[in-house]
């Protein structure tokens, strides 16, 4: 049984290009869109949901060729490109009536997150970040042996074909192992959720590759497209990190400075999953966030 976030309606609505997105959708108030990560679901927001949806409704979508959402057949270059998934989220939230919304993301949907408030200035009020750098940014500063720690961004750069079947073939074993590196403190994915991310994850095999391997391709090429534009984000931007220290090897707060001149830069002792590590943490700072 897929688990979801309790108390919550759970709806199908269309994206961008006929692919429709499952979305948990709960609370009142002004709206705001929460984007899960890699390798999770919608379900990684299910602490913070809750906090928030006393004060605004909040929609929970899983990404295209994640979760219960549609999982199209990559046959291009648009299909998993960050543009074309930031449109999904857009059409989404205009599909339950809202046109203009504050839009959070962690990890693969911060990168979603931030291409939508570069392309739909007029429709991301606020914009909320938790430990991802930009695209184009995160090929930059990755070098060296500490660029190991990305190995699987390089795996999934490469032609179709190996990536998908590498993975496919010990997919509970290359997606848990991200669930226990990267979290600070195990306790917080308890059991049920661990099992739900990986059926989650080893059904959309070739989605997610598909995903990864835009951010090689065409989501660079958006992305230098705008820095050569010199593009900014519009709105109030919140971006949250793990605090690495000098092992970080660059200046995290210096590259959202760049694209973001209304920033307010935090770090947190938890690890990469801190919305369900630190929920009450994370939900503090989208409240902060959406008062600016």
């Amino acid at each position: 049984m897929t688990l979801s976030i309790p108390g919550f309606d759970h709806v199908r609505l269309p994206g961008a290009g006929g692919v429709e997105l499952a979305a948990a959708v709960g609370g009142s108030g002004d709206p705001v869109v929460l984007l899960h990560g890699f390798p999770q679901t919608h379900l990684m927001w299910r602490h913070v949901a809750e906090r928030l949806a006393g004060e605004h409704t909040v929609i929970c979508p899983d990404l295209r060729g994640y979760g219960a959402s549609d999982k199209p057949v990559a046959t291009g270059r648009s299909e998993y490109a960050k543009r074309t998934m930031a449109t999904d989220v857009v059409n989404l939230a205009a599909a339950l009536g809202h046109e203009r919304f504050a839009l959070v993301g962690h990890d693969r949907g911060a990168l979603v997150a931030f291409r939508a408030a570069l392309d739909h200035p007029e429709t991301i009020t606020h914009l909320g970040i938790l430990d991802v750098v930009p695209t184009l940014d995160m090929w930059n500063v990755l070098h060296g042996v500490p660029a190991a720690v990305g190995y699987h961004l390089f795996l999934m750069a490469q032609p179709p074909g190996l990536p998908e079947t590498m993975i496919a073939a010990s997919a509970d074993a290359f997606f848990g192992s991200f669930l226990d590196a990267w979290a600070n403190d195990p306790d917080a994915i308890p059991a049920e959720v661990r099992a739900e991310y990986l059926r989650a994850s080893a059904a959309a095999v070739p989605s997610i590759v598909a995903d990864y391997r835009a951010s090689a391709d065409i989501d660079v090429e958006h992305d230098q497209a705008d820095l050569d534009a010199g593009s900014q984000l519009a709105m109030p931007v919140t971006v949250v990190q793990q605090d690495w220290g000098a092992q970080l090897g660059y200046d995290a707060a210096g590259v959202w400075r760049a694209w973001a001149p209304d920033l307010d830069h935090r770090l947190t002792r938890a690890g990469h999953f801190m919305a369900e590590e630190a929920p009450g943490e994370i939900a503090a700072a989208i409240r902060d966030l959406l008062t600016r």
